[in-house]
């Protein structure tokens, strides 16, 4: 897939207000300081699109953004740790709370895990928020090419080894990713476009 056009929608805190529009949507989220504003840029085309900080916990608002006239990109606040106060943290939590579970338009949610890391206690509870409520997600690992291959192959291989370790019957479908080398962009494209064609064929 091609993004030809990335126009920004509307930002809130208020899950009732986001566009009333019944395309699909395709949320981002992940921990902090994770890379998502990176690679949301990257998968766009835009520099621009998403704002890139040094500071962990730039995105406090539910996001969206409208791709090629037919979808949206949706860009949620990171979870876990960042410079705001216990009772913002608390507020972001409801309401992403609430996206989730209120949101009919969601079709996929793209968790970002830093490639760096072993699994975190924060990633692998979120993913069973997600599970426990059948809300389907891919995993997407940032960073690669801060790894060499090997390193990048160990990691991966504990990450699954977790996951079915804690219950899960299968490994999700996951991207490896570089916001730098623009690596797993086509693969995340082709495969959000692929989900967009077979719901228009479902809906025929």
């Amino acid at each position: 897939m091609q993004i030809n056009s990335a126009v920004f929608e509307i930002s809130n805190t208020d899950v009732g207000k986001c566009p009333k529009n019944r395309i699909p949507e395709y949320a981002f989220i992940g921990r902090s300081n994770v890379g998502k504003s990176s690679l949301i840029n990257m998968l766009t085309n835009n520099k621009k699109l998403a704002k890139t900080s040094g500071t962990p916990g730039k995105t406090q608002l539910i996001n969206h953004f409208k791709i090629n006239d037919n979808w949206f990109l949706v860009d949620l606040p990171g979870y876990g740790y960042a410079r705001v106060s216990k009772k913002q943290r608390r507020g972001f939590q409801k309401f992403i709370k609430d996206y989730f579970l209120k949101r009919e338009q969601l079709i996929c949610t793209f968790v970002l895990i830093d490639s760096r890391h072993k699994p975190q206690k924060i990633d692998l509870d979120f993913m069973g928020f997600l599970g426990e409520n059948q809300i389907p997600f891919c995993i997407v690992f940032t960073k690669a090419d801060k790894l060499t291959p090997t390193v990048l192959k160990r990691n991966l291989a504990i990450y699954k080894e977790k996951l079915l370790e804690d219950s899960w019957d299968i490994f999700p479908n996951y991207f490896v990713t570089s916001a730098t080398s623009k690596e797993g962009k086509d693969q995340v494209l082709d495969f959000i476009q692929g989900v967009n064609e077979d719901l228009k064929k479902s809906q025929h």
